[in-house]
């Protein structure tokens, strides 16, 4: 019962005083890629993630020794280390995160497990153009939240006090990664409802390299931003799936037409794959 308090507490403090909360690091042991080091986030409104082979096993399907892989909205790592694992230490795993708090846990997942994966935190929001952003979250701990132009959000009330760069993920590649470009196979983007946006500003390297696409579809989205994400994947040669969760055994339907993505009211994961 005393533990029942004092998790409540700490979570009713978590939503109103800004603090830090450090990375917890913790070993499992996976059937096939052995021991892994995993650093959670101690905010008491973030459960901690647990990491699985059926996780890993499901990015390798899409991701094979040596690519390029790029999570866009990468949050403490939970599906950037998975990517990571797959791509191995001769890939890259980009991981993009603004959220300043969250992007330290990031960071320390980033600097584990150095003989299995190749991981480069990025501390940026990826936008159309170079610009600047606050940061905006529903709670203090900052535990979610996204990017604005201005103070006032939909995303909330609590406002990281600096501004935190945008970047082009065009040029970002070509000034960075040239090495890796050729073998850019999959791209993941969890941006609260800017899904699309990113995916139109990097039309460019999808046309060009065909990579697979996780996206999600943000449940407070209207009917029409919703199609319209589904079409602007479509266009390109897409096949578009609904999965239930990130699992290799996860349940994946089929999405025949735009109006598909309309049956499911909450936030729902979508992937796509080019037709050869």
């Amino acid at each position: 019962m005393f533990n029942y308090f004092k998790q409540s507490l700490a979570r009713k403090k978590a939503r109103r005083v800004t603090q830090e909360y450090p990375p917890i690091v913790s070993k499992v042991v996976l059937e096939k890629d052995g021991a892994i080091d995993f650093a959670n986030w101690s905010n008491p409104l973030v459960p901690p993630f647990e990491l699985t082979q059926a996780g890993v096993d499901f990015f390798r399907q899409f991701i094979q020794e040596g690519d390029l892989a790029i999570d866009i909205g990468a949050n403490i790592g939970d599906t950037t280390v998975p990517m990571a694992l797959a791509a191995g230490p001769s890939g890259l795993t980009l991981g993009f995160d603004p959220n300043p708090y969250v992007f330290k846990i990031l960071e320390a997942n980033a600097a584990l497990n150095k003989d299995k994966t190749n991981i480069s935190p990025q501390p940026y929001a990826i936008s159309k153009d170079e610009d600047e952003f606050y940061f905006v979250s529903s709670e203090a701990s900052f535990g979610n939240g996204g990017i604005s132009p201005t103070k006032e959000s939909i995303h909330g009330k609590f406002v990281y006090p600096h501004k935190i760069k945008g970047v082009d993920l065009n040029n970002f590649l070509k000034r960075e990664c040239a090495h890796k470009i050729d073998r850019l196979a999959f791209i993941k983007i969890d941006t609260e409802g800017y899904d699309k946006e990113i995916i139109k500003s990097i039309r460019g390297l999808i046309q060009q390299y065909k990579p697979v696409i996780v996206a999600e579809s943000f449940g407070a989205s209207s009917d029409e931003a919703k199609m319209e994400l589904f079409e602007v994947i479509h266009r390109d040669g897409y096949r578009i799936f609904y999965f239930e969760s990130f699992d290799i055994n996860t349940p994946v339907q089929a999405l025949e037409k735009k109006e598909d993505m309309t049956r499911w009211k909450d936030t729902m994961n979508i992937y796509a794959t080019p037709i050869k």
